[in-house]
C-alpha cells in the first residue's frame, strides 16, 4: 500500500508539472489528485517537493525511454515518426493540457539542483534518440546533430500547439522533421 501511495504521488506530479510547471506543483495538489494520505507525502520524500519532482522526472524519462527503445532498429523517419506521434496524441488526448513535465522543470524550476538534473536528462534523451538513429541507419556526426534539433523543435511545438489550442503548427514541425529524417538516412 504504501508503494501505491508513492506511486500515485510521482504519477500526480508528473502530470501537474506537465501541465503547469514546477511553481504549481504543489504538495496540495498532488495529494489531491493522488488521493494519497497527508501524512504520506513527508514519509516518501523527508527531502521535500524537490525530492518528489525529481522522483517524477526519473520516473516520466524512464517510461519515455522505455517507449523510445521499442523503436531500436528501425529506419530514422521511423523513430521520428513514432517519437512526434506520441507527442501529437499526447496533445490531443489531454485537449491540449499537458507537455513536456522535464521542460516544465528546465524552465520554471530556478538555478540549482532540479535545473542541473533537467540538463543531464536532456543530455541523455538526446542520446538515447541519436543512438535509435544510428541504429536505424544514419551516421553518427548526422544523428547527433538530428537528435538535438528532434528534440528542441519538438519541445517548441508542443508548446506552441498548446498556446495556440491547434494542432497545426505541431503537424507542419512533425511533417519537417520527419523529412530531415529521411535525409540523414541516406548519408
Amino acid at each position: 500500500m504504501a508503494s501505491d501511495a508513492r506511486e500515485a504521488m510521482i504519477d500526480a506530479a508528473i502530470r501537474l508539472l506537465a501541465e503547469d510547471g514546477y511553481r504549481s506543483t504543489s504538495f496540495s495538489e498532488v495529494l489531491a489528485r493522488s488521493g494519497a494520505p497527508r501524512g504520506s507525502i513527508y514519509h516518501h520524500f523527508p527531502g521535500g517537493k524537490d525530492e518528489l519532482v525529481a522522483a517524477a522526472l526519473d520516473v516520466q524519462i524512464a517510461r519515455t525511454f522505455d517507449r523510445l527503445e521499442a523503436l531500436s532498429g528501425q529506419p530514422p523517419e521511423e523513430v521520428v515518426r513514432s517519437f512526434v506521434d506520441g507527442w501529437r496524441q499526447g496533445l490531443l488526448l489531454t485537449d491540449f493540457a499537458v507537455g513536456c513535465s522535464l521542460l516544465a522543470v528546465a524552465t520554471s524550476a530556478g538555478q540549482g539542483a532540479l535545473r542541473s538534473k533537467t540538463g543531464d536528462l536532456f543530455r541523455e534523451w538526446r542520446a538515447v534518440l541519436a543512438r535509435l538513429l544510428v541504429d536505424g541507419g544514419a551516421e553518427a556526426g548526422a544523428a547527433n546533430a538530428f537528435a538535438a534539433q528532434l528534440l528542441a523543435s519538438t519541445e517548441g511545438a508542443v508548446a506552441m500547439a498548446r498556446a495556440e489550442h491547434s494542432i497545426d503548427a505541431f503537424d507542419q514541425v512533425a511533417a519537417q522533421s520527419i523529412r530531415g529524417a529521411a535525409d540523414i538516412a541516406r548519408v
